[in-house]
Formats: structure tokens, C-alpha cells, sequence
């Protein structure tokens, strides 16, 4: 072999060896943060119930967990004590991942006062900017960015779907925690402005046996309904309060998670899967490169009316056709 063809080729070889090594190696692992405000474990059902669709909607984006990214899960605490949410935050911040995804008010305000750096993506939230997590809607500014659950203008949609349902309306209470519903005056003043006559009645509740003791009372006259504003408290006594207003009589429009399909006469709120797996296209694009600041924060693409006939039957309530018709689920 001649020098110069000896020479081309191992010059030819060295310019392909790094571009095969290149090859041959693994893709950069990333790392994600999560934490579910909303669960104190990974074996409480709301947990599973957020875990399978998010996984879903990263697998559908190209990341697979323990491939291209790892996965550090963590859990709130008890409405009670919120202690653990902050120790989880710190946990997840001390971990230094790529991003953080997280679920909820406490959750989200926890991670934001410990991290002004590592990019944030939520669910699950009100009024983000009234409670200094971002900027503005449409520039939020900082490291935070997501999805609300609804604007305060919500509450006026839930007034009119009570007075579709009973013309004669004359109050409607509003029950909620004010230690865990810090959003509840701008629901409570929305729901005013929609009332057409009707008074609202805040039912501030901070336990099962207040909560009875005041729909107890509230339920005594008639042409009176109930608004459950959907919060911790009432996340987690959601059963307790469908079987009070079950007990007391009292028509409600109650759209806590899962409330529509486990007793509750009316639900109006988003759509679970949808609002999960959403978020996941802001991981996906922060990962590649994108700032949370010029990503604007959304709202639900779509919400459901869920009508409990049989519930509706127990009361004595006859449902208007045309509430039936704008239902997305009538369940008989």
C-alpha cells in the first residue's frame, strides 16, 4: 500500500470513528420533579389516577421513564398540616432536576418560595397570578407556567346551571373551608353577580360535624340549593358532603373530582385526563429548550355537566329537557 492511500485511511477512519462512538451512546437521561399535592401516597387512588395519564402523555412525547428520563415522585400532606408538602418541595428542589411538574395551590406555592431557577409546570390551579406565582396569563413571567383549572367567571356558570335547574331559586349557600379555599372571595363575588335575585350564603365549614350542623340549617326552607366550591377541604370530604346533602335534602351542584359519578344531583368542571396530560407539552418543550416565562398559561380546553338522575329522583326534582340536553353525562 503507498504511503498516501495508508494515510487516507486511517485519516478516513479516525473521521468516522467519533461519528460511530457518537452513535453507539445513549441519549441524555433527563430529569422530572413531580409532586401530587393532592395525594399523601403513591397508593391513594388520586395519585394512581394522576400517574397513569401523565405517563401516557410522556411516552406519547418520546420520554420514556427510566430510558430518556427519570422520574422523582413525592406526595402532599394532610389538609391539616401542610408540613409535608414543604418537606417534599425541598426534596424535590434539593434533587436539582430539570423541571418540576406539580399539582395544586399548597404544592405549587411550596416549590415557587424555594426555586426561582428550575423551570415549573402545574395543574390543578386558581388564580396564579393573584397569588404571585406569575406575571400575567399571557406572559407569566418567572419559572411558572400551566394550567388553571378555571377562572373565577366559573362560579357565575355554576349559579345559572342551579336556576336552569329550579327557576324559583331564592339562596344559594356556598360551602366551603376558608383555611383551605383562600380563592373562595372571588368565586363567592362572580357568583354574585350571576345570582338574578337569588341570595348567596357563605357555609364556611372546617369539619364533618360543622359541615352538617350548617347544611342542616341551610336546608330548613325551601327554594334554597347549595354550591360546593371545589377545594382541599372539600376534595377530601367530598362523601361525606354528598351524603349530608342526600340526608338534608338539599339540591347541589358539587364539582369536585369524581362527585358527579359517586352521588352529587350536578357536576360542572373539567376534564380530568385532559387536564393531566396537557401539561405535558410544556415539559416536552422546556426539555428541548423552551423558557416557562414565554409560555402562557391555559385554561381546560373542554368541561362536562354531569346529571345525577337518580339523585335528582331521591329529591323530588324534575330536571328541565333542556338541562338534560346540555348534559355530557346523564347517569339514571
Amino acid at each position: 500500500m503507498k504511503r498516501r492511500e495508508f494515510i487516507t485511511l486511517v485519516g478516513g477512519a479516525a473521521m468516522l470513528r467519533p461519528l460511530s462512538v457518537l452513535a453507539q451512546q445513549p441519549q441524555q437521561m433527563r430529569r422530572i420533579g413531580v409532586l401530587i399535592g393532592l395525594a399523601a401516597s403513591m397508593d391513594v387512588p388520586v395519585a394512581q389516577a394522576f400517574i397513569e395519564p401523565f405517563r401516557d402523555a410522556l411516552r406519547e412525547a418520546g420520554w420514556v421513564e427510566n430510558s430518556n428520563i427519570q422520574i422523582d415522585y413525592r406526595f402532599g400532606g394532610s389538609l391539616a398540616d401542610l408540613s409535608k408538602t414543604k418537606v417534599s418541595a425541598a426534596e424535590l428542589v434539593a434533587l436539582k432536576p430539570d423541571i418540576i411538574y406539580v399539582q395544586g395551590l399548597p404544592a405549587t406555592l411550596a416549590v415557587r418560595q424555594l426555586t426561582a431557577t428550575i423551570p415549573i409546570v402545574f395543574t390543578q390551579l386558581i388564580d396564579p397570578v393573584g397569588f404571585g406565582i406569575a406575571e400575567s396569563l399571557g406572559r407569566p413571567g418567572g419559572n411558572a407556567t400551566g394550567f388553571i383549572t378555571w377562572d373565577f367567571a366559573v362560579a357565575g356558570k355554576w349559579i345559572q346551571l342551579l336556576r336552569d335547574l329550579m327557576p324559583d331559586l331564592a339562596e344559594v349557600g356556598v360551602l366551603f373551608n376558608p383555611d383551605t379555599a383562600p380563592y373562595a372571595p372571588g368565586l363567592i363575588a362572580a357568583a354574585k353577580e350571576a345570582a338574578q335575585g337569588a341570595q348567596i350564603v357563605e357555609c364556611r365549614t372546617h369539619d364533618d360535624a360543622e359541615t352538617e350542623a350548617v347544611l342542616s340549617t341551610f336546608s330548613r326552607e325551601r327554594r334554597r340549593a347549595l354550591m360546593v366550591i371545589p377545594e382541599p377541604f372539600t376534595n377530601g370530604h367530598r362523601d361525606h358532603i354528598i351524603a349530608s346533602c342526600a340526608r338534608f335534602g338539599l339540591p347541589a351542584i358539587n364539582s369536585v373530582l369524581g362527585a358527579g359519578d359517586n352521588g352529587a344531583l350536578m357536576s360542572y368542571t373539567f376534564v380530568w385526563d385532559e387536564l393531566i396530560r396537557a401539561p405535558v407539552a410544556y415539559i416536552d418543550r422546556i426539555l428541548k429548550g423552551a423558557l416557562p416565562q414565554d409560555l402562557p398559561i391555559q385554561a381546560p380546553r373542554r368541561y362536562e355537566l354531569i346529571i345525577n338522575l337518580k339523585t335528582a329522583k331521591a329529591l323530588n326534582l324534575e330536571v328541565p329537557p333542556g338541562l338534560l340536553v346540555r348534559a355530557d353525562t346523564v347517569i339514571e
